[in-house]
C-alpha cells in the first residue's frame, strides 16, 4: 500500500520520532510505514488520518509501492 506519510510529516517539519510520539507507536513503525514495509492496522490508519485532518484514502492508496 502506498502512502503520503513522509510528505505529510515533512510538511509539518516533524521527525519520525515526533510523529511516532503523536500516534503512540515506535519510530521504527513510522519508518516501516514510510518505506512500504508495513501496512497499518485500520485503527492506526484512522489515527493517522485524524492527526493530519484528512480522509484515510487521502493518506493511503492501494497498489504496489513505487
Amino acid at each position: 500500500m502506498r502512502n503520503r506519510l513522509r510528505v505529510l510529516r515533512a510538511e509539518r517539519e516533524w521527525s519520525q520520532g515526533e510523529l511516532a510520539d503523536r500516534l503512540g507507536v515506535s519510530r521504527q513503525t513510522i519508518n516501516a510505514l514510510e518505506t512500504g514495509k508495513y501496512d497499518p492496522s485500520l485503527d492506526l490508519a484512522f489515527k493517522i488520518a485524524r492527526l493530519f485532518e484528512m480522509k484515510i484514502e487521502e493518506v493511503f492508496m492501494p497498489g504496489e509501492e513505487e
